[in-house]
């Protein structure tokens, strides 16, 4: 192929190389110039373009991309029509990506002009999903050239497709697991293998005891499951743990013990007979990407997996840490043993300007004859929460002898026409180095009970992943939002009026909910109806 400028009466049948416009006369690149572009631009004043000039043997673009494409596309994907040089392949069924690195490489190293690219292998897919695309650089490539990467390209992109989908998910009990771990396990679990294709079809709970899991390894082989979960009560330590020991008594054996991939070090991978056994570690129980997801895929599309492969998934290995799993190497609490209450901070967001009121300031307006946020600031200080912080603003000198002689702790925030978030970055500064986490309050809110603020707090877990605490009232999200220590540098980071929502949509798994009743975690005072609601249902005339 030849590329360059050249005089108009050479340009017939070339492809222009750029876009074209001169006097009024526009020919967009890609163009196959024949007279009538050419005239027009002869009579717009060019004398010459640049184009891509066929020579004797090269291919078109979208023809040599579909052909490659076509001889790359193996088992389970399909080609679509090619467009502008490129040919994408698509998946016909759910399954594992099979690619082959080393040879992807060598088809790229045949010329520049040619590319490919695809999907990490092993990346779970869906019917549809693009799953490689082969694109041609220049607008044509040489037959000799085209034929050298066709050759190296034999069904390069397959699917595997799911095969194993009857799952036996058996969760082992120890008096420290509540029941709710183990029912979230199963609802996770559940929406995990639906995205693979499969489901849980038993679903069996015993006490994480030896004879006990023997048996049940028994049971599920017997009922036909084609893989098997083990949620232990405990992490699994050693080969000689209560779960690799019940495989190893069932005539089953342990293939591997820990991966090389965090969150998902305490994976163990076993068999019993052809009978693919994980125990999964406790990351499993989170929907965020772990370890656990690397080996389930492939297993379910029957996939071999041996410890050496497991043995070489270190590199890209170190997965975004699951904020629900203990921090490094927390201990699980022994039964018997009494931890001390988590301190949890209160921050009173008490700065706004209140500009839907249409008037006077909302946090001075009284009900039963204290301000708004006066009653905010009593029951935060009548419940479990310790220090209490009070972050103001607009008429923070008001606010402040709104809540004359009352135990808190006033923060200045001069910045709080930038937004709420300006506020949340405040308290949250100023919440002790010892406390576990904040309650974030809304200084609006005049219903709210000390004994709704210390249910939230008596659901605060981070040994059970509960680290977000919500009150729910008649189906409803209200506020207070209690947020543990982890999310602060999030919170902090927040900017504008949005708050803080899509923290919460984006760890749904660390959230949980409190029934409430009443309107105290839903009622503001924002507007005068709502202030009128307020006094109304504090029985105020």
């Amino acid at each position: 192929m030849r590329f360059g400028p050249v005089p108009l009466a050479q340009a017939c049948g070339a492809i222009a190389a750029h876009s074209v416009k001169t006097n009024g006369v526009v020919v967009r690149k890609g163009t196959r110039l024949g007279a009538e572009e050419l005239d027009a631009l002869a009579a717009a004043g060019a004398q010459d373009v640049t184009v891509a000039l066929f020579e004797p043997g090269d291919v078109d673009e979208d023809a040599a991309a579909f052909r490659l494409a076509a001889a790359c596309s193996g088992s389970g994907t399909r080609v679509a029509a090619p467009f502008t040089g490129r040919a994408n392949l698509h998946a016909t069924a759910a399954g594992v990506l099979m690619v082959d690195a080393g040879a992807v490489d060598a088809f790229n190293l045949v010329d520049e002009a040619i590319t490919l690219a695809t999907l990490p292998a092993f990346r779970p897919v869906a019917v549809g999903d693009l799953v490689a695309t082969v694109k041609i650089i220049p607008y044509a490539v040489p037959e000799m050239l085209l034929a050298h990467a066709a050759a190296r390209a034999a069904g390069l992109v397959r699917v595997q497709p799911f095969r194993r989908t009857k799952i036996a998910v058996v969760s082992t009990r120890l008096s420290g697991l509540a029941e709710k771990v183990v029912e979230k396990t199963i609802r996770v679990t559940g929406e995990r293998l639906a995205r693979l294709g499969g489901h849980v079809a038993s679903d069996v709970r015993i006490p994480h005891e030896g004879r006990a899991l023997e048996a049940a390894l028994r049971a599920a082989r017997d009922e036909g499951a084609d893989l098997i979960l083990v949620f232990g009560a405990s992490a699994i330590a050693d080969r000689r743990d209560v779960i690799p020991a019940a495989l190893e008594a069932v005539g089953g054996r342990v293939e591997r013990l820990g991966m090389p991939v965090d969150p998902g070090n305490l994976l163990m991978l076993g068999f019993f007979g052809d009978l693919p056994v994980i125990g999964a570690p406790g990351c499993a129980r989170s929907p965020k990407e772990n370890g656990f997801d690397f080996i389930l895929a492939r297993l379910l599309a029957d996939i071999p997996v041996t410890s050496g492969d497991i043995a070489r998934m270190g590199s890209g290995g170190l997965i975004g840490e699951i904020v629900t799993r203990p921090q490094p190497r927390e201990e699980e609490p022994a039964p018997a043993k009494i931890l001390p209450e988590p301190q949890i901070a209160a921050v009173v967001l008490a700065a706004g300007r209140g500009t839907r009121m249409g008037g006077p300031n909302k946090l001075l307006a009284e009900i039963g004859g204290r301000p708004v946020v006066r009653r905010v600031a009593e029951a935060a200080l009548a419940s479990r929460a310790e220090p209490v912080i009070v972050v103001t603003g607009h008429e923070g000198a008001e606010v402040v002898r709104a809540l004359g002689g009352l135990d808190v702790i006033p923060i200045a925030n001069p910045n709080y026409a930038q937004g709420l978030a300006t506020s949340l970055a405040a308290g949250i500064a100023a919440v002790p180095e010892g406390a576990a986490g904040a309650l974030v309050m809304l200084g609006d809110m005049p219903l709210l009970e000390a004994e709704t603020i210390d249910r939230l707090i008596a659901a605060f877990s981070p040994v059970e992943g509960r680290l977000i605490v919500v009150p729910v009232a008649g189906g409803r999200r209200g506020n207070p939002v209690l947020w543990s220590r982890r999310f602060f540098a999030a919170l902090s980071a927040l900017e504008g009026d949005i708050g803080a929502r899509a923290l919460i949509a984006a760890h749904a798994e660390a959230v949980f909910e409190v029934e409430v009743a009443g309107e105290g975690t839903h009622l503001d005072v924002d507007t005068p109806a709502a202030l009128a609601a307020a006094r109304a249902a504090s029985g105020e005339e």
